[in-house]
């Protein structure tokens, strides 16, 4: 979503403040060989701010990231990042810039094929075997953030651009924690390597509990110069997502959904006929009025029918209205829990259902 994002910016440039935040939720598709975890068609959730070069919204766009797998019960989801001014640093200081595709797309399967199988790659696509030799450090590449950037310091410490995505990568790293993260665990990846078409600065990968085998369950990374071709030069944007689906698979798995997700209503007002039904009707519109969930039963059925609808839905009061309710302009209000039933007017049930 993030193409046509971009060319909607352009479009309304003249409309919207900068720097401009929005999130959008709807179906993508790409041509993929279905399978679990793969579909041809999937929602997404993108969350994206366009008109700032700051790494400010890298924090936030991390902290989002933890506060929604938060929100869902997912502990220990990884925040993977890495940056695509370390992957250029790392391909120009080892002869290979020219490369810079096959050497990163080779290094991003290292948790697939391993070790030889990414040299193998590398050299089939014309990468020198000093040049792979240089680039060993990455395949041993372990420890803290802070000891991961060190190591790269000296790696890199030829390149200008690389040295400035480690000085990105210590920025954003460090803030977010001395920030805190809730439960998930922000964590530098090398070997990531996702949308080097048009990510220029910070990439993410969101990887599920390890306990879960599941592909990416997010991703996204700061794009310098997309709008440009739409014509609308250095507009600076970064942006993130979400898997719905996979999301999805992967709370079920851990059976994290809750035995019922229903909005149940306060109440339900038991149908004993027409006329009662009309002046319950009554209450339940002042009632909604109020912003109190509130409902009638739609048949006039027996009322052991009724009040089974109401425990199964989990509503924990029934309001009885017969002709003496009706003729005293009371309600019998039964609390379906404790069994308690008192008789009350509208003022007082509006009070106890509030």
């Amino acid at each position: 979503m993030t193409v046509p994002f971009a060319r909607y910016v352009v479009q309304h440039q003249n409309e919207i403040e900068f720097p401009f935040k929005r999130y959008q939720i709807q179906p993508v598709w790409r041509a993929d060989r279905p399978q679990k975890g793969r579909f041809r068609e999937f929602y997404q959730c993108d969350a994206d701010v366009v008109g700032s070069k700051s790494l400010w919204q890298e924090v936030e766009l991390v902290q989002l990231y933890d506060a929604v797998f938060t929100d869902l019960g997912l502990k220990g989801v990884r925040i993977k990042i890495n940056n695509r001014k370390i992957l250029s640093g790392i391909a120009e200081v080892i002869g290979a810039k020219d490369k810079l595709i096959d050497f990163t797309v080779a290094l991003d399967k290292l948790d697939k094929i391993g070790e030889e199988g990414v040299k193998k790659e590398m050299m089939e696509k014309g990468i020198s075997e000093n040049a792979i030799e240089k680039v060993q450090p990455l395949f041993n590449f372990t420890g803290s953030i802070s000891e991961k950037t060190h190591q790269l310091s000296s790696l890199l410490a030829s390149s200008d651009e690389g040295m400035k995505g480690v000085k990105e990568l210590q920025f954003i790293c460090d803030k977010v924690a001395k920030l805190g993260l809730k439960e998930s665990i922000l964590d530098l990846d090398v070997t990531l390597a996702r949308g080097l078409n048009y990510y220029t600065g910070a990439i993410f990968e969101v990887a599920p509990p390890k306990s879960v085998a599941m592909g990416s369950i997010g991703g996204g990374g700061r794009y310098d110069d997309l709008t440009g071709i739409f014509g609308l030069k250095d507009m600076s944007g970064i942006g993130i997502s979400f898997g719905l689906d996979r999301i999805y698979l992967v709370v079920e798995e851990l059976n994290l959904f809750p035995e019922t997700v229903v909005a149940s209503s306060k109440a339900l007002f038991v149908n004993y006929g027409e006329k009662e039904a009309f002046y319950a009707l009554e209450a339940i519109t002042k009632l909604r009025a109020s912003n109190i969930k509130v409902e009638l039963y739609p048949d006039s059925v027996k009322v052991g029918k009724q009040f089974m609808y109401a425990d199964k839905r989990q509503i924990p009061f029934a309001v009885i209205v017969g002709e003496t309710e009706m003729n005293e302009g009371k309600y019998a209000l039964k609390n379906l829990v404790s069994g308690e039933q008192v008789l009350v007017d509208f003022d007082e049930l509006r009070r106890r259902l509030s």
